[in-house]
């Protein structure tokens, strides 16, 4: 593929696509695509494609009715792993269901998507989501390439305007991911109930750790965890205050 293309997916919906091979190219690459102005950023990191049944409806109704709407109030940049399934697919479809403009920016090792044209390395790629309208692809062929890209990318983006983490259930990748927004110095909201990774540093919020990676994570002090099947508004008031 060229460094930049524009994707038109089967829904009719196009998006702006960057190659990069290098961190100092992001600056560059962001202005191509028009995300060079500082903007409050979002970054999701979490479940992809382990997320329980009984868990999908409960959280795609967090993303439509809480995340996605306070993203367009706010006018954020929301950044995410930017595969066709999981938490990436669900504020793909809740930016849609609610017609938003926030732009919506997936950040991908270029070996582990699928792309026209391109043959893939990685015997598990997956879809890009189509309901994104901006792509960033970056070195790498396995899961968790992306990680440091993806908390590179949201400092950039916002630019020293506040910036803020949502992690939502996950799996051994949500780790690396909550480890790069902890060394970014960017805190983190935790969903606790949404299940795995989430539940567990959210547990260890409270002082009951069963995995020791949470304890330095824990230790940043920049975790936060809200129990959004108790309080949904309790979510979107601690992401407006710190994104405001």
């Amino acid at each position: 593929m060229k460094n930049s293309c524009t994707l038109t997916f089967n829904n009719n919906l196009s998006a702006h696509v960057v190659q990069v091979h290098s961190p100092t190219a992001l600056a560059a690459a962001l202005h191509q695509l028009g995300l060079d102005q500082p903007r409050p950023t979002l970054a999701l990191v979490g479940g992809a494609s382990k997320i329980s049944e009984s868990d999908k409806n409960d959280l795609r109704r967090i993303f439509l009715e809480v995340i996605a709407p306070l993203a367009e109030q706010l006018g954020v940049v929301v950044v995410d792993g930017g595969t066709d399934a999981g938490i990436m697919q669900f504020i793909g479809q809740a930016r849609t269901r609610i017609r938003g403009t926030f732009p919506l920016l997936g950040v991908a090792a270029i070996g582990t998507v699928i792309l026209p044209g391109v043959k893939s390395m990685n015997a598990d790629a997956a879809m890009l989501e189509p309901n994104h309208t901006h792509f960033v692809l970056v070195p790498g062929c396995n899961w968790g390439d992306e990680s440091p890209w993806l908390s590179e990318i949201g400092s950039h983006l916002a630019k020293g305007l506040p910036s803020v983490t949502i992690v939502v259930n996950g799996g051994e990748i949500t780790w690396q991911d909550v480890a790069q927004s902890v060394k970014a110095q960017r805190p983190a909201i935790v969903l606790a109930g949404s299940g795995r990774t989430a539940d567990k540093l959210a547990a260890a919020l409270q002082g009951e750790v069963t995995d020791e990676r949470a304890t330095d994570l824990v230790a940043s002090g920049l975790l936060h965890a809200i129990d959004v099947s108790k309080d949904a508004a309790a979510l979107a008031h601690l992401i407006g205050q710190m994104l405001s």
